[in-house]
């Protein structure tokens, strides 16, 4: 399957600061979780953007965080963001394509942080993503999951799943765990968006 046409387009939408999605701070549900429970380990979290996300799971203890992104210019951006203090090895930002993961990634994560990515490629790649994610994560790992139910347009991205959907399309791979409508969300993302934690069998 082709995985490249939308390249461009973040790359450009980066370079032009035309990135309405991001808030300039991590998605809130996940700041909640995390005051609760830790997220440690070797986490990725694809399609991290400017990593506002990477950066708050690499303050967490015991933990290693790798941002992967497609948009040359949003890992940059990224990388100015971040702390020398962050940069000492426990946080690193990469230029990839999710589809298309590093020999050396296969198998080696504990946790993935998905918030934004999913929801940002076609309907049509959601296969292929669940696909990565099994393969990205070691036997049991996790994901921690922020998934757009219902967005405010119907073109997308970004573009909406159902729980049905979701259950179809990682039920053959993953387990799920628990999943809830999170309390806390940016303006305009109340009641839209469902977290799900999910375990690689």
């Amino acid at each position: 399957m082709d995985h490249e046409p939308r390249n461009f387009e973040w790359q450009r939408r980066y370079e032009q600061n035309d990135t309405p999605w991001d808030k300039g701070a991590p998605a809130p549900a996940l700041v909640a979780y995390l005051q609760k429970k830790p997220i440690s380990g070797r986490v990725l979290v694809p399609g991290c953007g400017r990593g506002h996300e990477v950066r708050l799971l690499g303050a967490q203890a015991d933990t290693s965080v790798v941002g992967l992104d497609i948009s040359t210019t949003a890992v940059a951006q990224a990388k100015r963001l971040t702390s020398p203090s962050l940069s000492n090895g426990n946080v690193s930002f990469l230029v990839g394509n999710f589809f298309h993961l590093p020999p050396e990634f296969k198998g080696s994560f504990d946790w993935l942080v998905e918030h934004t990515c999913f929801c940002a490629i076609e309907p049509r790649q959601r296969p292929d993503y669940v696909l990565a994610a099994a393969s990205a994560l070691r036997t049991s790992g996790r994901i921690f999951g922020i998934f757009y139910l219902n967005p405010d347009t119907e073109s997308g991205p970004p573009f909406a799943i159902s729980q049905k959907e979701l259950d179809g399309l990682f039920d053959p791979y993953f387990t799920l765990v628990e999943e809830w409508v999170p309390v806390d969300s940016f303006p305009g993302r109340e009641d839209r968006e469902l977290v799900r934690i999910i375990q690689k069998r």
